[in-house]
């Protein structure tokens, strides 16, 4: 017999109200728990299939699944109606758990109509990671149509009524009886015995049909028509035009036919619904370049500047850091900030030119010289040579002592530049050799021949 409502439970724990509902064995009431004063769902077997050949498998599998769904009730989930209590009543197996206050997905769209994309995606992301949950706990629900999906008031999607035992239907009825929802049931689902019941496929096939109705208001062509009677499914997006692509697809795939061509796992149909980043515009790309870095400096990250960056309204631009400072690195480095340049326009020519035409001139006028010596030296008397070569080497010294004032004017000019001394020493040896050697080859080859 059925209970009837003021029956009481559990030594009085538990009060009838009233008959949720009845399904192939199960039977749901409605109850109030009397010492906390709160409502309750109390699930257990049709004690008025009894007399069937199938009804004891079922009671046995109900008790495990019970006792399994309670154990996994210990750490609750968000999204899944929890599991409070599991006794037997005169033989008869039941399940408690909490009622959940607000209307299922099913109702909400038979009154308001499809809902809006946003709003689904909400509620199916929800159950999903519900499922995802159970899967990992080794449990299938098997039951995920949009008339288990409860909407609280405060927007919430609660996973509710578990198929537990499902698989098992009365020896009376068919197969295709047994499915109280076939539009959203795989067709491997209403086979008797089938294990491809307690797949995470059969899951994902429910919840993609779940967000099938849920976008279009309509319910999707049953699995069993499009197996038997080849029958399309019509694409979501057809129905409502404004169904984003990606979405589309995603309910497409997570009802296709066969189990084979679904996402094996809730996680990954999960990630179907996500739409991917929209690429990254070209002006804000950026490059990571590693310049080698000075010994003695701390080490920076270099960063290459958009091309035509606008101007920010922010004057902090960019965070700071203490760890890390960023340098812009312009694309176009301009011939002035060469250092060897830099180095060159600082050398003070002026001052070098003097330098190389005092030593210039010396070298000439000892080449000039150097030619008639030896006819001197035989024509000459001895102090007349010697007073010859006196002044010559006066007038030397007095050039050499000019040149080497004006190539210290030049060293004191290099120094207030920043050159070092080495640098120094080879700028004035250069010059002066190559204008004391310039200076002789000139006067060598004017004088040899006279």
């Amino acid at each position: 017999m059925v209970w009837q409502a003021g029956q009481l439970l559990h030594n009085g724990k538990y009060e009838i109200l009233e008959v949720l509902g009845r399904g192939g064995f199960g039977l749901t009431y409605k109850a109030r728990h009397r010492q906390l004063i709160m409502e309750v769902v109390i699930k257990t077997p049709d004690i008025l299939q009894k007399r069937d050949t199938e009804y004891e498998d079922y009671v046995r599998q109900f008790e495990a699944e019970g006792r399994k769904l309670a154990k996994f009730s210990q750490t609750p989930h968000a999204h899944i109606v929890r599991i409070s209590d599991f006794f037997t009543e005169g033989q008869v197996p039941c399940l408690v758990m909490d009622f959940i206050q607000g209307q299922t997905l099913m109702e909400r769209v038979k009154t308001q109509g499809k809902l809006s994309e946003a709003e689904c995606l909400k509620y199916i992301r929800q159950i999903g990671s519900a499922l995802e949950a159970v899967h990992q706990a080794g449990m299938v629900h098997r039951d995920a149509h949009p008339g288990n999906i409860m909407i609280q008031p405060n927007g919430n999607a609660i996973l509710i009524d578990f198929g537990i035992a499902k698989e098992i239907i009365p020896a009376g009825s068919s197969s295709t009886d047994y499915a109280a929802n076939p539009s959203f049931a795989p067709y491997e689902q209403v086979y008797k015995g089938s294990k491809a019941n307690r797949q995470p496929s059969v899951d994902i096939y429910a919840l993609a049909a779940s967000f099938y109705y849920a976008v279009t208001g309509q319910k999707p062509t049953p699995s069993m028509e499009r197996r038997l009677d080849n029958r399309p499914l019509t694409s979501p997006k057809k129905i409502n035009p404004n169904l984003s692509d990606h979405l589309n697809k995603a309910i497409t795939l997570g009802m296709a036919l066969e189990k084979e061509n679904r996402p094996q796992s809730m996680s990954d149909w999960l990630q179907q619904l996500e739409l991917p980043p929209p690429p990254v515009p070209k002006q804000y790309r950026q490059e990571i370049v590693n310049p080698p870095q000075p010994r003695n400096e701390p080490k920076v990250a270099e960063t290459k500047a958009p091309v035509n960056p606008k101007p920010s309204e922010n004057s902090l631009q960019y965070p700071f850091d203490s760890r890390l400072f960023c340098r812009l690195i312009p694309l176009n480095p301009k011939p002035s900030d060469n250092s060897l340049q830099k180095k060159l326009k600082a050398l003070p020519w002026g001052w070098l030119i003097g330098v190389f035409l005092v030593y210039g001139a010396i070298g000439y006028i000892l080449a000039a010289n150097s030619a008639r010596w030896e006819v001197w030296a035989w024509a000459v008397a001895w102090a007349g040579a010697l007073a010859w070569a006196g002044a010559l080497a006066v007038a030397v010294a007095w050039a050499v002592a000019g040149a080497w004032a004006v190539a210290w004017a030049v060293a004191v000019e290099l120094d207030k530049k920043n050159f070092s001394s080495f640098a120094i020493f080879l700028i004035l040896a250069v010059t002066n050799l190559s204008g004391l050697a310039s200076g002789w080859l000139l006067g060598f080859l004017m004088h040899s021949k006279g």
